[in-house]
């Protein structure tokens, strides 16, 4: 079987329905165990297991992957105290950047993708041929090839009636739904702008004093700090800061925009890593709206992750504290958490979609989330190069960053820094 996330999309049959759904379509409380798998165990990989386990009482974790065996040890840690659930035995650990073949090929009923997002098309291509309904982290790609084939997978998912749920958490969280509620309703007029900040610290910085231990491949030296290489994380805009710009689209109700213009840099960053530390982008809409986006990650300076939305008639402000403004600038409107309602965002993306598991309901979510991430790539496109992109022409990209078949043990020199203005070349790797 062809797992290259590049694969052409194959015709679909509805005869591939029936064998695409699992046992777990039941009613609910049923009693009838839903095995997980999980592909990538980093922070993100344990907090969905978590999240997994917690959505469901018959959800029991099957097997596990990571590229790394201290992933694997950390999940399992992690997940602990679901005990007896906690069903991945000594064979269905799997290691390597191959340990997803062994994670699809378990059993499972449902895979949790939370590799770094280079990954992520291939994976999930593999779990919709496998007709395992999946979990997909955000983003969904690094490159245009990568959403390509994301929508792919998507198309494909819907004809076997494989479940994809997205990782955007915010848009599971009830008090940015409230809001954006708000926003759509048309009570506060035709949006007019957006301006929306992910102003941090590093995450994860490569220091220059980290040397490559001798005899080991630059993919796995650069995998094991994959927030510092483009190719893996996708730059700091589309791996972190791509909520912001995921709520620039939701604002917009998930309309195309027309071009993008950017800016970006290294102003603090003089490591081995090939990122920029801030960017700064606007979004060009059809009506005269302009999305404003601004993402940083420095140390020693103000943090700020807030969207705010302009109306005609006012102004809604999120996604911490979250209200709406009229005109003069007085708040009209706040949320208000209801007793006893479950408010993580993490946790109700999970009860929602093992829910409509139970309940026999097909969640596809591939092709929105796919377009968000591109809206990230777009800005940052705009910000390498110097130059405006439109939506149009940035669809026709055929840059891929790195192959699937990548092995840790290939030569694989980091990519020069971009620089605007001026065309910046590709590393390949090549075989040891």
């Amino acid at each position: 079987m062809d797992q290259n996330r590049r694969t052409i999309l194959k015709t679909g049959t509805a005869a591939g329905l029936a064998a695409s759904l699992p046992g777990i379509i039941k009613a609910q409380n049923s009693p009838d165990q839903i095995k997980i798998g999980v592909i990538g165990c980093g922070g993100r990989g344990s907090g969905a297991l978590s999240q997994a386990m917690s959505a469901d009482p018959n959800v029991v974790l099957w097997a596990i992957g990571d590229a790394f065996e201290g992933g694997v040890k950390n999940a399992l840690g992690v997940g602990g105290r679901f005990n007896e659930r906690m069903q991945a035995t000594t064979e269905r650990q799997f290691i390597g950047l191959d340990a997803y073949k062994g994670v699809m090929s378990s059993g499972i009923d449902v895979v949790l993708l939370c590799t770094p997002p280079h990954f992520r098309p291939q994976h999930l291509r593999a779990a919709v041929e496998a007709g395992i309904h999946a979990f997909v982290e955000k983003p969904m790609a690094i490159d245009m090839p990568g959403i390509k084939s994301v929508i792919e997978s998507a198309q494909m998912a819907k004809k076997k009636g494989t479940a994809i749920q997205h990782g955007y958490c915010w848009r599971y969280s009830p008090a940015n739904r409230e809001l954006f509620k708000q926003i759509h309703s048309g009570d506060l007029g035709r949006v007019v702008s957006i301006y929306g900040t992910y102003l941090a610290s590093p995450v994860a910085p490569l220091s220059n004093a980290t040397k490559k231990p001798e005899g080991m491949g630059d993919v796995e030296f650069q995998t094991r700090y994959w927030q510092n290489f483009e190719w893996l994380n996708g730059s700091p805009l589309v791996e972190q800061c791509i909520h912001i710009v995921d709520k620039v689209a939701w604002t917009m109700n998930d309309e195309a925009p027309i071009a993008a213009i950017a800016n970006g840099g290294r102003a603090h960053r003089e490591d081995q890593s090939n990122i920029f530390d801030h960017y700064d982008v606007t979004y060009e809409y059809a009506g005269g709206v302009y999305a404003h986006v601004k993402q940083r990650q420095m140390m020693n300076t103000h943090g700020e992750n807030i969207h705010r939305v302009i109306c005609e008639n006012g102004s809604a402000v999120g996604p911490w504290n979250v209200f709406t403004l009229d005109k003069e600038g007085k708040k009209n409107w706040r949320f208000r958490k209801e007793k006893g309602k479950e408010n993580n965002m993490y946790q109700v993306c999970h009860n929602e979609f093992f829910a409509a598991l139970r309940a026999g309901k097909i969640v596809n979510t591939g092709e929105q989330m796919a377009k968000s991430t591109a809206l990230g790539l777009l800005g940052r496109e705009a910000a390498h190069t110097g130059k405006r992109i439109t939506w149009e022409d940035y669809w026709k990209s055929e840059e891929d960053q790195a192959p699937d078949d990548i092995k840790f043990t290939d030569s694989f020199p980091v990519t020069p820094v971009p620089q605007p203005g001026r065309e910046r070349k590709q590393t390949k790797p090549s075989r040891a």
